[in-house]
């Protein structure tokens, strides 16, 4: 028997040939800055830019240690789902999970909606 292999697929752009997004819809302005900061920066905003960078550093960190480990999900209405956790897009906005165990039964592949997981929790 084969092992399977995980496949990343990444988005796709707007335009049918998948040249890049347009600048004007949300997530390139939410992603991309229209504005260079000055070198006059106050040290505050220093500051707050290195906790943002730690902070993004160490949330990439636990994905990747997520990564192949059995992960309890709590969702709303009080629903617990354990699941192997997979991958997430680019955008987190979904999860990408094997072995899913839901109260109607378990999935052997499914994505999770950010939007619905409350919490997430792992053994290290």
């Amino acid at each position: 028997m084969k092992t399977p292999v995980s496949v990343l697929r990444l988005p796709r752009g707007p335009d049918p040939n998948s040249r890049g997004f347009d600048p004007s819809s949300p997530r390139f302005i939410a992603l991309c800055p229209t504005s260079v900061p000055s070198s006059s920066s106050s040290s505050s905003d220093e500051e707050e830019q290195r906790l943002r960078a730690e902070l993004r550093e160490s949330f990439l960190r636990t994905l990747l240690l997520m990564t192949g480990k059995r992960v309890r999900f709590d969702m709303h209405e009080h629903v617990r789902v354990h699941a192997r956790f997979g991958a997430s897009d680019i955008d987190v906005l979904n999860l990408q999970v094997s072995d899913l165990e839901t109260p109607l039964g378990v999935q052997r592949e499914a994505l999770l909606r950010c939007q619905d997981v409350i919490a997430c929790s792992f053994e290290v």
